[in-house]
């Protein structure tokens, strides 16, 4: 079989990704009925999502809350099965493995979760929380984890002499490092942090935010950074992924999106960033965006943000818009750009 060059080209790319998500999608099902329950419509939660994290990167998922930013990464790690779409790890599609067949890959890919306190589990030792994954996948005993256990606590910045205290013991930073601890227990390649900074007081974020970059640069991690706050995703991003009722709109490196923002979307939310100087903010535009966020289960004909922008068209209505390039691997989803 001849392969063209193009094809040749994708193919190389591909493999130098280490994620690689296409078309992307999850809906959940709404059923009505008491005894005979039927489907009557869907929540279009992740709708036709494609982008790739490359080995060592860190990319960032940025948007409004139930945009499916964290459903995204939840269908990433297998943690919920897709509706449609191919998900690759290196080169292998995850969503066509059974669960034995996933053993192996979750070793390799971690979660560090918005709440630390609800997600470790308050009838636990710290010593037994970090050693679970371990002797989950058989890689120590309770004994020989303990060594293991130690190696990460100081990793993260935490005395060994914790290990047999429980969460309700340490305050909302101390817990997230507890967090970070369990997810590195495995040497994963690959961890996604959903809002991993959104629960903690504000001083202890950059604490959080400069323990992640130092892990990323001593272990080559690649991060799914999802968040909400965009002054925190400039300064741990590689790149960035604007989405927005299910579907991704904007996507580029750090310094194109944050200097030279494409999409309505996109400018609306870097508007409402706070700028430290007094008087760049006084002489700042904001972008005020009218209306209510569409329902997923009957989001907008054309372009899911019509109802929203206020440069919109008429093609807006009728056509939805694709993800194209315009240049320099900036992506964007509007009819008012051109690409070259």
């Amino acid at each position: 079989m001849i392969i063209n060059s193009e094809e040749k080209l994708k193919s190389e790319q591909k493999n130098t990704f280490l994620i690689r998500v296409e078309n992307l999608q999850k809906y959940f099902p709404v059923m009505q009925g008491i005894l005979l329950q039927r489907q009557v419509a869907a929540i279009k939660a992740v709708d036709g999502v494609t982008f790739d994290i490359q080995r060592g990167e860190t990319l960032s998922l940025v948007g409004e809350s139930g945009c499916g930013k964290s459903t995204t990464g939840r269908l990433i790690l297998q943690l919920t099965r897709p509706s449609d779409g191919k998900i690759y790890f290196e080169n292998t599609d995850l969503t066509c493995l059974t669960e034995k067949e996933l053993h192996p890959f979750r070793r390799r890919m971690q979660m560090i979760f918005q709440d630390p306190y609800s997600s470790l589990n308050p009838r636990m030792t710290v010593g037994k929380i970090i050693s679970e994954p371990l002797i989950i996948h058989q890689l120590a005993n309770p004994k020989t984890a303990q060594n293991r256990v130690k190696e990460l606590l100081e990793l993260v910045g935490l005395n060994f002499d914790v290990m047999n205290r429980y969460p309700h013991e340490f305050s909302g930073g101390q817990q997230q490092r507890i967090g970070i601890a369990r997810a590195l227990a495995m040497n994963p390649d690959f961890i996604v942090c959903d809002e991993p900074i959104a629960a903690l007081d504000v001083s202890i974020q950059a604490q959080v935010i400069n323990l992640m970059q130092n892990l990323q640069k001593t272990l080559g991690l690649t991060y799914l950074f999802i968040a909400h706050d965009l002054s925190v995703v400039r300064h741990i991003s590689d790149r960035i992924a604007v989405m927005y009722l299910g579907k991704i709109v904007e996507i580029s490196d750090r310094i194109s999106l944050y200097e030279n923002p494409l999409h309505p979307y996109t400018q609306a939310l870097l508007s409402a960033v706070p700028i430290p100087d007094p008087e760049l903010e006084a002489k700042r535009q904001r972008i005020l965006l009218t209306g209510e966020v569409p329902s997923p289960m009957n989001p907008p004909t054309g372009c899911r943000f019509c109802s929203r922008c206020p440069y919109v068209i008429e093609q807006c209505h009728i056509e939805e818009p694709l993800l194209k390039n315009i240049g320099s691997n900036h992506y964007v989803a509007c009819h008012l750009v051109n690409s070259n």
